[in-house]
């Protein structure tokens, strides 16, 4: 199946023009042609094409459907982006094909990397989302400094990790931490790791310091990992009824 993005479907009717070009000159979709268009709010419209313009494909829809995630549980996913950045856009895109419904980059004392493509990464998000047939974009949100990141999400009721190779505070394994069900915050942090201060006030805000296993990990595999596991927790108490 190959979906389609349409954001403001149902106030144009028609495919914005980027997925209008993929759609009329890549694949060559006629008129009277039926295609999947997804949202990104959760829902799949099923459409007829009636004029297959580059510039703007109109479209008729004939039905849709709400899909809910399939993860049950609100993820925001926390990361000081990488030097490399190519390591970042790896890490977003693997990160919605699992799920997650918010990342946010996030700006420390030891990060290596200043400036980050806001709209290079929710690119890649679209990518993902109609890769892995979902309906549902995450927020990206722009590169965060520390402090304000713990503004956003202090006031959730989520249950907050933050992930660190300090031994400053006791760190518990993820995994025997996370109450499956609820919502999460995942906080990864740089190359260099966070500074003692951040650490504090982290701690402060709730954050509880974890492990995600016995190997450090580069800070695109530690969200990953950190991710999945909080995925499979959710997925086995789905299986256990």
């Amino acid at each position: 199946m190959i979906q389609f993005f349409a954001p403001d479907l149902l106030s144009t009717g028609q495919l914005p023009p980027d997925e209008s070009r993929h759609c009329a000159k890549v694949l060559r979709h006629k008129a009277g042609d039926e295609i999947c268009v997804v949202d990104g709010a959760g829902r799949r419209y099923t459409c007829r094409i009636l004029d297959p313009d580059p510039r703007g494909t109109q479209l008729e829809i004939l039905s849709f459907e709400e899909i809910p995630t399939h993860w049950g549980a609100s993820v925001t996913l926390v990361v000081a982006p990488t030097k490399n950045m190519d390591r970042m856009e790896w890490m977003t895109e693997k990160a919605v094909e699992m799920g997650v419904d918010r990342i946010i980059p996030v700006l420390c004392d030891h990060s290596e990397r200043k400036v980050v493509k806001t709209e290079r990464l929710v690119n890649i998000a679209v990518s993902a989302m109609k890769q892995s047939l979902k309906t549902t974009l995450p927020e990206v949100l722009p590169l965060t400094p520390f402090s304000r990141m713990l503004e956003i999400v202090g006031s959730d009721t989520s249950q907050k990790f933050m992930g660190y190779c300090d031994a400053r505070y006791p760190r518990l394994p993820l995994i025997t931490q996370y109450q499956p069900g609820s919502d999460a915050t995942l906080l990864i942090g740089p190359e260099g790791d966070f500074s003692p201060a951040e650490v504090e006030m982290a701690v402060d805000t709730g954050f509880v310091p974890v492990t995600f296993g016995l190997s450090r990990l580069r800070t695109e595999t530690a969200a990953i990992v950190a991710l999945d596991t909080i995925h499979l927790l959710n997925y086995q108490k789905e299986c256990a009824g």
